[in-house]
């Protein structure tokens, strides 16, 4: 028992190491990526705009049902001015950067780690590295920094969609009118909430990247690995977010 918990420390350190260098060195190619602006394009494209469609849709129910939740939990107890607050709360700190964060993981995690590993278990990266390219400095350094610009722009879309959705249910079902649910919105505004959605974006956007891109180069197997680091990826990048989440909002508040 004590020998197989011990294996267990050993490769869960050894992960994290890996995941840790594999960082730094993504870090450390940034003066390149300057060289390779055409790659980063490349790759803001794939992941923020063939993402949006996906997080729009997502985010007008999380807006709608934002907004049936939190009149159901205020009806009786506040007047339901204060439903643009709690929506916008909800959206702005929470429900926006997280939402989206999942959304992203599933469709462009699991594409990375899909992508790369193809690539690895063909040879492809083998290739590269034969030509003196830097895999990490290739097909790393580009879908890390494109995550970290555009996982927060995804976000701020989000927030305004959502608080659309809410707006419109807000309206239509619960009998408030456009002007108290955004005078409610307006008035318990602060900064320090969108700022906050906003660098949890950031970090989770890195995460996504890191995650996806160790294990697409760490795929073996043949077409059942590439399955396999898909999974892992999605689910390793969903773990992650949800503890950085909590982390992040315990320093925070």
């Amino acid at each position: 028992m004590l020998r197989v918990l011990g294996k267990r420390v050993i490769l869960f350190l050894q992960e994290t190491g890996a995941i840790a260098l594999l960082l730094f060195r993504a870090i450390k190619g940034f003066p390149r990526i300057f060289f390779r602006v055409d790659l980063l394009f490349e790759q803001m494209e794939s992941v923020g705009v063939k993402s949006l469609p996906l997080v729009v849709v997502t985010s007008v129910f999380t807006g709608a049902v934002s907004s049936v939740q939190a009149a159901y939990q205020l009806k009786g107890y506040i007047t339901l001015r204060y439903l643009g607050a709690a929506v916008g709360k909800a959206i702005f700190i929470e429900l926006g950067p997280v939402l989206t964060a999942l959304v992203v993981a599933g469709r462009v995690g699991a594409s990375i780690a899909a992508e790369l590993g193809t690539m690895r278990v063909t040879e492809q990266i083998d290739a590269l590295e034969s030509l003196a390219i830097d895999p990490v400095g290739y097909l790393v350094t580009p879908r890390f920094y494109s995550l970290l610009v555009m996982l927060p722009v995804l976000t701020i879309f989000s927030d305004l969609v959502a608080i659309m959705g809410g707006l419109l249910v807000a309206s239509l079902l619960q009998g408030v009118s456009h002007y108290t649910f955004l005078e409610g919105l307006r008035g318990f505004f602060q900064l320090k909430d969108l700022s906050t959605g906003l660098l949890k974006a950031f970090v989770f956007g890195g995460i996504i990247a890191i995650i996806g891109c160790r294990e697409g180069l760490e795929t073996y197997g043949g077409a059942s690995g590439v399955g396999r680091s898909t999974t892992r990826a999605v689910v390793t990048s969903a773990v992650l977010i949800l503890f950085w989440d909590f982390f992040i909002a315990s320093v925070v508040f």
